[in-house]
C-alpha cells in the first residue's frame, strides 16, 4: 500500500524547488548584469542587479555587484540630481553589504573611495582606518589617508600664501611669524601623520610613487613652517623631499619595464602557441 505524503512535507518540498528555483534565476539575473556592466551598460546591470537582489535579499555578493554598477555611474564632482542619486544610491547599497557582512573589505573601501570622491574628506579618512582595520596590508587606504592628510592641509597654506601676497616657491616662503606659527600649531600634526600613512603604505609596496609624491610635498611644506632661524634642518628637509621625487622618477622606470617585460613574454608566447 503506497503512504500518503502529508501536507506538511508537500509544502517543505514545494519551499526546496521554490528556493531553488530563485537561486537560479537571481544567478542568471547576476550573469546577465555582469554581461551588460562589461559592455558598459552600466543602467542595464543596475535592473538586472536589482532584481537579484529582490530575488535574494541576502546574497551579499548580488548587493555588491548592485553597490559598483551604481557607483560606476558616479562621476565625481557633478552635483546633477542623477548623479547624486548615483552616489547614494551606491552608499546604500554598500552599507547594506556591510550589516550583511561587517568584515567586507571590499564594501569597506568603496565606500571610502566614494567619500574621497565627494569630497568628504573626515568621512574618508574614518573610512580609510576602517580598511585599515580590516586589511593592516592595504596600500591604498594607507596612501589616501597620507592624500587626505595633503588635501586638508594644503588649502590653509595656499589662503595663508595669498592673503600674504607670497610666492609659494619661494625660500621661506612664509615671512609673516604669527601666520606661520598659527600654521604650524594647527598643522604640524596633522602633515606627520600624512607622512607616518604614506610610510606605512611604501613599506608594503616600495614601489608605489603617488605615494613618494605626496611624501616630497609634506616634507617640503613642513619645511616652510620651520623657524627662519632653522637653516639648516630646513636644507636637510629639501634635500629629503628632493630626494622622494628622485625615487619617484626610478619606481616609474621599474615599473615601466616590468611592463614592457612583461608584454614581450606575452609576445612570445602568443607566437609560440
Amino acid at each position: 500500500m503506497r503512504k500518503s505524503t502529508s501536507i506538511p512535507a508537500v509544502l517543505a518540498l514545494a519551499l526546496v524547488a521554490n528556493t531553488g528555483c530563485t537561486q537560479l534565476k537571481s544567478r542568471d539575473q547576476i550573469n546577465k548584469g555582469v554581461s551588460a556592466f562589461k559592455s558598459a551598460q552600466f543602467p542595464q546591470a543596475v535592473e538586472h542587479f536589482k532584481t537579484a537582489v529582490e530575488l535574494e535579499p541576502q546574497f551579499t555578493s548580488a548587493r555588491l555587484y548592485l553597490a559598483v554598477a551604481y557607483m560606476q555611474q558616479y562621476v565625481p564632482g557633478s552635483e546633477a540630481p542623477e548623479n547624486t542619486k548615483n552616489a547614494d544610491e551606491a552608499l546604500n547599497q554598500f552599507q547594506k553589504v556591510l550589516q550583511q557582512d561587517p568584515n567586507n573589505k571590499t564594501a569597506a573601501a568603496y565606500i571610502a573611495t566614494l567619500m574621497l570622491n565627494e569630497k568628504k574628506m573626515d568621512e574618508a579618512e574614518k573610512w580609510y582606518q576602517k580598511v585599515i582595520q580590516l586589511d593592516p596590508k592595504n596600500a591604498d587606504a594607507y596612501y589616501s589617508l597620507g592624500f587626505i592628510a595633503w588635501s586638508k592641509w594644503y588649502p590653509a597654506y595656499a589662503t595663508a600664501m595669498h592673503e600674504l601676497k607670497q610666492a609659494m616657491d619661494s625660500p621661506y616662503p612664509i615671512k609673516d611669524k604669527k601666520v606661520k606659527a598659527e600654521l604650524k600649531a594647527k598643522w604640524d600634526g596633522v602633515i606627520q601623520t600624512g607622512l607616518d600613512n604614506l610610510d606605512k603604505c611604501l613599506a608594503i609596496d616600495p614601489l608605489y610613487g603617488d605615494a613618494m609624491a605626496y611624501e616630497n610635498l609634506l616634507i617640503r611644506e613642513r619645511a616652510y613652517l620651520l623657524d627662519d632661524k632653522d637653516q639648516a634642518q630646513f636644507d636637510k628637509d629639501i634635500a629629503t623631499a628632493q630626494k622622494w621625487i628622485d625615487r619617484d622618477l626610478e619606481a616609474k622606470r621599474i615599473l615601466a619595464d616590468k611592463k614592457a617585460k612583461a608584454a614581450a613574454a606575452n609576445g612570445i608566447t602568443q607566437d609560440a602557441k
